[in-house]
This record gives C-alpha cells, structure tokens and sequence, in this order.
C-alpha cells in the first residue's frame, strides 16, 4: 500500500508523458503492444490505448482519482454513519429503532443497485460519487458503531458522566467515541477497497466519472471494447492493478483487526 500511494504522489513525475495532455499523444502511437511483443517500443512499457496512450502513465494518473474517491468517500461515509450509529446506540428508544429500520431497509437492496440508481440521476463526476458512495456506504459504520456504544455506554466511566451532569455531545464525543475508535479504523480501511470497486464498476459502466478525469474503472472500459479483438493490454494491465490496490488494503484491513483484537495477544 505505500508502495501504491508513492505511485500516485508521485508517479506522474517519471511517466512518458501526460496521458491526458493532448499535445502529448499522438494517434500514430495508438494500440502498440507492450514492449515484450512483437511491435512493441520501449517507451511505451504497457502498451498504448486507441488513442495513442500510455497504458502505464494512464494507470498512474487513473489510480489517483481512483484513491481520492476512495479515502473521500470513507470519510462522507464514516462521518455520516459514525454520528448515526453513536445516537442510535447511546440514546436508544424510538431514535434508535427509527435508524436501525432505515439501515434494514437499506440493507434490502444490494449496494450497487443502490449507487447505478442515484447515479442515473446525477451527472457524471467525482462529486457525485462521493455523494452515491456516502449514501450506500453509512449503514456499515451505524450498525457496527451502534453495537459498540451499546457496550460501551454500559461502562462505570459513561454512568459517572451522567451523574456528574456532563452534556451528552461531550459524552459520546470524549467518552464514547474514542472507545469504538478502533472498530472504526478497521472497518474504514476494508471500506476503501469496497468504494473503490464500486467507483471502478460505476465507471466502466459509464456512470462514474467524466471522461476529462478519468480512473482505472473507465480505462478498464476503454479497453473491454477491444478486448476481443487480441487488444488485451488496454483492459488488463488497469484491472490488474485494481486488483493489486484492493488486495493490498484488504491484507492492511486484516493486519490492523489482529492488532487492535486484545483477544489475540
């Protein structure tokens, strides 16, 4: 994972060109195999796409948009869910009934169903699915929060607060919250590999974002075009390294749960 984020600061200043610097490319250069196959050029380590891209700065540039959607979006969806899950379990009664049925209807549907319909209301860009993202991603954050405080608020240093007559935002904000704190940075980490799937999935289907700032989901687009026509490179190399950021933050997911799991001391 630092490895792929030192890519993405900074990877662009050691590519073979801007990908989307149009004076940069060339048609000429389009569809060139990897440098390995016949017809290949050095330059050009990955290929190029039809428009005479390279595939490898193309990958560079898509994967910061990519990451960006994915750290912003844990952040709208956190911060939505957290809030949601520390009022549903700390106060409880009708409040907490009323949020936890929402959360079920939620649940119901499945995730990507969700964000294609709101995206097909919204126009393309990275704005838009940050706001799909924060709505199909807080109910994760208000269950497992919600369990947490339910424990948490059982504690002897949560009834003193109430006894001594502290405001019940600064019971949940210095009491509460920093107690789930460690349920929350597992479950943000998986979920930056989740949105980043979906932000992938809603631009290959041509719902993500605009064409003017492309990720690795629309490069993988490109190349589905072509892919049967032998063209391999233009969609696999992007999709590979998809992959790559996915399973690398799933293996960070499951290192900081072991960690932070007193029980595995």
């Amino acid at each position: 994972m630092l490895i792929v984020l030192l890519v993405a600061l900074f990877g662009p200043c050691f590519t073979v060109q801007n990908p989307y610097n149009l004076s940069a490319i060339s048609l000429s250069d389009a569809y060139k195999p990897p440098f390995w196959v016949e017809g290949g050029e050095l330059p050009f380590v990955l290929g190029t796409d039809q428009q005479g891209r390279d595939i490898l700065s193309a990958i560079v540039y898509g994967s910061r948009v990519s990451l960006v959607i994915g750290f912003l979006g844990v952040i709208f969806a956190g911060g939505i869910g957290v809030a949601l899950g520390l009022i549903a379990g700390y106060f409880g009664g009708k409040t907490d009934a009323l949020i936890m049925r929402l959360a079920d209807v939620q649940l119901s549907f499945p995730t990507m169903l969700i964000a294609l319909l709101l995206m097909s209301f919204f126009e393309q860009g990275v704005s838009n699915i940050l706001i799909a993202l924060a709505v199909v991603g807080w109910v994760r954050y208000a269950r497992t929060v919600r369990g947490e405080v339910l424990v948490v608020k059982k504690k002897e240093y949560v009834e003193a607060t109430k006894v001594i007559g502290l405001p019940n935002r600064q019971t949940l904000v210095k009491h509460v919250l920093p107690n789930v704190l460690t349920s929350i940075i597992v479950l943000s980490t998986i979920q930056i590999g989740n949105f980043i799937l979906t932000e992938a999935t809603l631009s290959f289907l041509g719902l993500g974002v605009p064409i003017t700032r492309p990720s690795l989901g629309m490069l993988c687009s490109n190349g589905f075009k072509v892919l049967y026509s032998g063209l391999w490179w233009v969609s696999i190399f992007p999709g590979l390294y998809i992959m790559l950021i996915v399973f690398g933050i799933n293996l960070l997911g499951d290192f900081l749960r072991d960690e932070f799991n007193p029980r595995l001391k």
